[in-house]
């Protein structure tokens, strides 16, 4: 059977750390692709510093062109408005079948959001979710505090079953501090790909 994970965020600006993890994830799991999805607008983030989603779309290419087993989908560009990750999961579902082993990643910050995302049940229906921890982020506390111990959260012990939390070697990087960096002139080099630095810089993004 095969396996393939779809990677979903804002990707603002994809980095070394993103792809670290889908590398680790792969591996780990050995699945046959990783599909970045870049978002349109996410949902539950300020769009204020959000470069144009085509920008994003571009540099997340960059960024996974090196490695045959990633590739990226432009689906929630596309489509436009807020991405909710229930409509690419369905999307995904369709498109590929019930035979091939679906999985969706996400960060530990995340997390912190999903018994607020839209139709969560259903989503963990779809697919096995793997939650991987950050720097600062206690994944079994938020799991404690987020829903085991708060009934009611719209998930229950058997949707639960369909999360999985993955302790990765990630690399302490985030977009935020990188969006920061490039305002105050300040090198990005070492923390995206060289493509993706070039291309913020030939594009004033985030200035």
């Amino acid at each position: 059977m095969r396996a393939i994970a779809l990677f979903g965020g804002s990707f603002n600006p994809i980095h070394l750390g993103h792809l670290a993890v889908a590398e680790e994830i792969r591996t780990r799991y050995n699945l046959d692709q990783v599909v970045f999805v870049p978002a349109h607008q996410s949902p539950h983030k300020d769009a204020a510093d959000l470069a144009d989603a085509k920008a994003r779309l571009v540099m997340a290419h960059l960024a996974t062109v090196s490695n045959p087993c990633f590739e990226v989908s432009s689906f929630e560009v596309d489509r436009g408005g807020k991405s909710f990750t229930i409509d690419t999961l369905r999307h995904f579902r369709a498109v590929l079948g019930e035979k091939v082993q679906l999985f969706f990643i996400l960060g530990a910050d995340t997390l912190m959001e999903l018994s607020t995302w839209k139709n969560v049940e259903e989503a963990l229906r779809i697919c096995q979710f793997i939650v991987v921890t950050r720097p600062g982020y206690d994944t079994s506390k938020i799991m404690n505090y987020r829903f085991l111990a708060s009934p009611g959260q719209g998930l229950t012990s058997e949707n639960l079953e369909n999360l999985r939390v993955e302790d990765c070697a990630t690399l302490d990087i985030s977009s935020t501090a990188i969006r920061a960096r490039v305002r105050e002139w300040k090198s990005i080099k070492y923390l995206v790909p060289e493509a993706v630095e070039q291309f913020i810089h030939n594009q004033k993004l985030y200035l």
